[in-house]
C-alpha cells in the first residue's frame, strides 16, 4: 500500500525531520510505502534539502504565505493532479498528530472503504486557557452552524475522494469545515493528541479566533439564518415589549410616571438593533453571491513558487 503524507510547514524543519524519521522507523518494516509532500508556507528559515536526503520527501514551496489551512487545500490540490499513493495522510508537521496512530486510521478506513477518518481528539496537551477557548469555540460552532466539529486536520483521505475534496471552494477557508460541508462520507475514530517534538507552538488566543472564524465561515449562509431569525426575535420580542408596557399604562393602570417611556425607550433601541442586524446580514450573503467561488484545484497553480 502506497501512502502520501501531506504536511503544511512554517519554519518547523527540525520537528519535521524528527516526525518524518519516526514515522519511517515505525512503518518501513511494515510494508508500507511511505512518501512525504511537505508544503512549505513561505517559511523564513530556509529547507536544507541535505537533512531530509534519505527520505522520500518532496517540498512545494509557496510563493507567499497562506496559513496552514490553505496550504493543505493547495497540497490536496497538487496530490489530485499528481496521484502517487492508494491514501492520503494529513497531518501538522510539529509532531502533535501522532505517526503511531496512523495504523489505527488505517484500521478505520478498512472497515469504513471510501470514508474519509479524522482523528477525534480525545485529549489535548495545550494549556488550560486554550482548552477553556477551544470549548468555547466548539460550542459556539454549534450554535452558529447547527453542526458539532470534534476533529482536526489529522485525517486519513482514500487517494479517489481528494479530486472531489480539491474542487470544494470551501476547501480554502477550512479544512474540516470543507469536509463537513461536502458532504463526503466521513467517519472518526478517537486519538490523543501528542507533544511537539521541537520549537514552539504559533498557536495563539489571535490564531484561535481566526482559526474559528475560517470554519464558520464555510458554513455561511446557514449562520446567516441563524442570525436573521436571533434579529426578527429581537425585532418581535421589542414589540410584544411595548405591548405589555402600553397594557399596563393603560389597560391596569399600574405603571409609575416616567416608567413606561423608559422602558419603550429601551425596547425601541433592541427594535433598532435587531433590524439593523438583519438587514446587515442580509446585504452580506446577497454581496457574497456576486462574486464567483475560488476552486482550490483550478487555482493552486499560482500560490506554488516551486517544488523540489
Amino acid at each position: 500500500m502506497k501512502i502520501k503524507i501531506i504536511m503544511p510547514v512554517f519554519n518547523d524543519w527540525e520537528a519535521l525531520k524528527l516526525l518524518i524519521s519516526r514515522t519511517d522507523e515505525l512503518y518501513k518494516s511494515k510494508g508500507y510505502h511511505i512518501s512525504y509532500l511537505a508544503v512549505d508556507d513561505c517559511s523564513s528559515i530556509p529547507y536544507d534539502p541535505a537533512d531530509f536526503k534519505e527520505y522520500d520527501l518532496r517540498v512545494l514551496h509557496l510563493i507567499s504565505n497562506q496559513g496552514h489551512q490553505r496550504a493543505i487545500a493547495i497540497g490536496l490540490s497538487y496530490f489530485a493532479d499528481n496521484r502517487d499513493a492508494d491514501i492520503v495522510i494529513v497531518m501538522d508537521s510539529d509532531g502533535e498528530d501522532q505517526p503511531e496512530h496512523i495504523e489505527e486510521l488505517l484500521a478505520k478506513a478498512a472497515v469504513s472503504p471510501g470514508k474519509i477518518i479524522f482523528a477525534q481528539r480525545k485529549k489535548r496537551t495545550e494549556s488550560f486557557t486554550f482548552r477553556f477557548f477551544y470549548r468555547i469555540y466548539k460550542m459556539l460552532f454549534k450554535l452558529l452552524t447547527g453542526n458539532i466539529i470534534t476533529f482536526g486536520n489529522y485525517s486519513l483521505i482514500p487517494a479517489h475522494q481528494v479530486k472531489k475534496l480539491a474542487n470544494v471552494s470551501e476547501l480554502w477557508n477550512n479544512y474540516p469545515g470543507a469536509i463537513l460541508r461536502s458532504r463526503l462520507p466521513y467517519d472518526s475514530v478517537p486519538l490523543d493528541r501528542g507533544l511537539r517534538l521541537a520549537g514552539k507552538s504559533k498557536m495563539n488566543f489571535s490564531a484561535l479566533v481566526l482559526h474559528g472564524m475560517s470554519a464558520v465561515s464555510v458554513f455561511l449562509d446557514v449562520t446567516a439564518v441563524r442570525i436573521v431569525m436571533f434579529a426578527g426575535s429581537m425585532i418581535i420580542s421589542s414589540i410584544l415589549g411595548v405591548f405589555v408596557v402600553l397594557y399596563f399604562k393603560y389597560g391596569l393602570g399600574q405603571a409609575t410616571p416616567g416608567w413606561a417611556t423608559s422602558v419603550i425607550s429601551g425596547l425601541f433601541i433592541v427594535f433598532i438593533q435587531g433590524f439593523f442586524i438583519a438587514l446587515f446580514i442580509l446585504f452580506m450573503v446577497l454581496s457574497s453571491r456576486r462574486y464567483t467561488s475560488f476552486i482550490p484545484y483550478f487555482g493552486y497553480k499560482k500560490f506554488v513558487d516551486f517544488v523540489e
